[in-house]
């Protein structure tokens, strides 16, 4: 036998029986040590306590703010519009083609028709939403289509 090939001893070591005297070497304290919290039952120390100096999401200043008036806006791009075949489109109809997203039972979000991709729209629709972008209305007006608001 080489010293390469040398294998461990295949032996079970028995579980730690804490405080069952001190001949097992765990006895008297348990393997906790004297005193303190972490000897105690129940005595964990969160992973974030930083021993009492001030915690670092205390001392990192706080940044920015959030707006509780911001209005919510589901926006479809004339882009998105282009490739879909119909000629009428409502909001019933562009959320079943998950165009926008259905709104939540208590939460009131327009739908807002922009101008992104311009460049290739060319096909005359009627459609109805809650806003359009300037520019979206004026080629949709100018492709032969209708804009209403609604």
């Amino acid at each position: 036998m080489k010293l390469h090939n040398l294998e461990r001893p295949n032996i079970k070591t028995g579980k730690k029986r804490l405080g069952k005297g001190h001949g097992t070497g765990f006895g008297k304290t348990a393997g906790k040590g004297h005193k303190g919290q972490k000897s105690r039952s129940g005595g964990n120390i969160p992973a974030w306590f930083e021993g009492g100096q001030m915690p670092l999401q205390r001392r990192i200043p706080k940044r920015g703010f959030t707006n509780i008036f911001k209005k919510q806006i589901r926006v479809v791009n004339l882009v998105d519009l282009q490739e879909l075949e119909g000629t009428k489109y409502d909001i019933k109809k562009l959320e079943e083609l998950n165009l926008i997203r259905k709104p939540n039972a208590n939460e009131i979000a327009p739908v807002k028709v922009l101008a992104r991709g311009s460049e290739i729209f060319d096909r005359k629709i009627v459609i109805k939403a809650n806003a359009f972008s300037k520019v979206a209305k004026e080629l949709i007006e100018k492709q032969g289509g209708t804009a209403e608001v609604i």
